[in-house]
């Protein structure tokens, strides 16, 4: 079994708790810049001593209001702002934080609100308010001056309501119940503590990585602030002083990109995706010449990244790299803002080739691994100690093990304690202080870790091939054409897949290639390139392109755009059912 560890990097007091430092920053730079709201085309900034302001009046608001220290309270909601300052202000109360997505049902919600005992919840939209009908909950709505009334229901109470409660805080206090997507049933709470954040947050800022995260320096956050990866690197960028704004749009994210020009972004693989295949998309409309200049330019920063972990990059390919440089990756960095240092990739598999072309072009992606029972990122590539297509080692006070069966195993500070109310559930996945992620990977001798596949989700053909679907699934995914893919074949004699299309790209396609043009055959290309990856036995020998996407809105994907694979095949039997008739 092998085994790799770090050491603590960081030290954490036992009364420590992330909402301190909203108060930290109030005493010693009052004036530091921590946030920026958009307001028409302008930004409006939000200082240390007025953030500290709000999160009080909202607090005090909360407990007027009855919530309790210890109590839960909802917070469903896109990205903003006011997601960041009612988390703080809910700590502040002494209370627990229950983030939901704001594109959870009804019953999703009704479940989450009867497993977690949540006594308010804070939404944002009317609609989202909807959801919730039928629970006692007591309801604020953030679109109808929730905020407001929070502050004004506060403002006869003295500030020291609130400091009773942060003074009573530990490190070792339940600070968020964070539930799982929910691919393989109910989701389950997961129990974070104070101490499971600040061991999130110090990690990262001990790292090289953390680096970018200083004052006077920025971050757009776009991603769900309900996802753990998003919510983390958030309260590092504010515990180091840094400054972010909130987007919650994906659809407008690249004008913002120029707009706040951030000094980090953190995506999803199909971030990066979206951002080379816009240019390259770009490039052919402008014709046959704009398009081999891309294309010159894409194979060149591939190469040139992947020149460099030889330690040698050939003088002809650095002058070729110069040239493409003047050429395409300048442009490419002032879509990104102009003033990116890196990204940070999370929430998926990030495509080697995509690595290294976003390497190439200046603005290297590191890519992390981690689940919401690790509090987000556990092993993660850093400056100075990248190997693309690993997701790194372990950050400090962490380790990773690879059990007899190939199943990751984490331990260390970022790991929970356990599902809220479930503890069968939680004596499942633990043997001792080893997590069992139920992923699939491997280390190598410096504790870099690569991810293989899911556990869960391996096929066995009828001859009794082992098949992680995986990897092929990801590397359909990052066609331009392909939106989503989900290979096949448990118990049948060959591997299948089921294949959607991206509206958009077909249009493109169409209008490049004629309306007659075979589509099939184009998809074809994209099944033997990630036929590629496997053995004969393991590759994909037919697939079916269905009529529509699978989004979450129809609920094959859950809110992190997971497939949900047991919907899938029971929904798509019969289409699948025609691959092996």
């Amino acid at each position: 079994m092998r085994e790799y560890a770090t050491a603590p990097t960081f030290t954490i007091s036992d009364d420590d708790a992330l909402v301190r430092t909203v108060f930290r920053h109030a005493r010693q730079t009052p004036d530091l810049v921590l946030f920026s709201r958009p307001l028409g085309e302008d930004w409006v900034d939000v200082t240390a001593a007025e953030f500290a302001e709000l999160v009080t009046g909202v607090a005090k608001g909360l407990i007027q209001g009855g919530v309790q220290a210890g109590d839960r309270v909802i917070l469903m909601s896109a990205t903003r702002f006011e997601w960041t300052l009612l988390d703080f202000a809910i700590w502040a109360a002494g209370a627990v934080s229950v983030p939901v997505y704001d594109s959870s049902s009804p019953e999703q919600v009704h479940w989450i609100v009867d497993d977690s005992g949540a006594s308010v919840a804070v939404v944002e939209t009317a609609s989202h308010a909807q959801a919730f009908a039928g629970t006692d909950v007591r309801l604020l709505q953030i679109d109808d001056a929730a905020i407001d009334t929070l502050l004004a229901s506060g403002a006869d109470l003295d500030d020291t309501a609130v400091d009773q409660r942060l003074n009573a805080l530990r490190a070792d206090d339940l600070a968020s119940l964070v539930y799982t997507s929910g691919t393989t049933g109910r989701p389950k709470g997961c129990v974070l503590t104070h101490r499971n954040f600040l061991s999130e947050v110090r990690g990262i800022l001990a790292a090289s990585i953390g680096e970018v995260a200083q004052p006077g320096n920025r971050m757009l956050t776009f991603l769900p602030l309900a996802h753990v990866l998003a919510r983390a690197v958030s309260l590092a960028m504010f515990e180091a002083g840094g400054a972010q704004a909130h987007w919650s749009d994906f659809g407008t994210i690249v004008p913002q990109f120029g707009r706040y020009r951030p000094n980090v972004i953190l995506g999803v693989p199909r971030v990066f995706e979206k951002v080379k295949d816009g240019a390259a998309q770009q490039a052919s409309a402008g014709g046959a010449v704009k398009k081999r200049i891309f294309d010159f330019a894409e194979s060149t920063a591939v190469a040139y990244s992947e020149a460099l972990d030889t330690g040698r990059v050939p003088i002809m390919l650095r002058l070729k790299h110069f040239v493409a440089d003047k050429l395409v990756y300048s442009r490419l960095r002032a879509v990104l803002g102009g003033e990116c240092w890196w990204a940070i990739s999370g929430g998926g598999a990030l495509m080697p080739r995509l690595g290294h072309f976003f390497r190439g072009v200046g603005v290297p992606v590191y890519e992390g691994y981690g689940l919401t029972e690790s509090t987000a990122a556990h092993c993660v590539n850093v400056p100075g100690a990248q190997r693309i297509g690993s997701v790194g080692q372990p950050m400090g006070g962490n380790a990773v093990r690879i059990a007899p069966d190939g199943e990751i195993e984490l331990s260390g500070g970022v790991v929970f304690g356990g599902y809220w109310k479930n503890d069968a559930a939680t004596d499942a996945v633990f043997d001792g202080p080893w997590f069992r992620t139920g992923d699939l990977g491997s280390i190598d001798e410096d504790g870099y870790l690569t991810i293989t596949g899911r556990k869960k989700d391996l096929l066995i053909t009828a001859g009794g091939k082992n098949v992680s679907p995986g990897p092929m699934e990801d590397r359909m995914r990052s066609h331009e054409l392909v939106s989503q893919a989900v290979v096949v074949g448990d118990g049948r004699p060959f591997i299948g897949a089921l294949v959607t299309l991206d509206a958009d790209a077909l249009a493109r396609w169409r209008a490049a290639n004629g309306e007659g043009a075979d589509v099939r055959a184009a998809v074809q290309t994209v099944i033997d390139d990630a036929n590629s990856l496997v053995s004969h036995a393991e590759a994909v020998k037919k697939f079916v392109i269905l009529d529509h996407d699978l989004t979450e809105e129809n609920g094959a994907l859950t809110a992190t755009l997971k497939i949900k694979r047991n919907v899938v095949s029971e929904r798509y039997r019969d289409e699948i059912e025609t691959l092996y008739s």
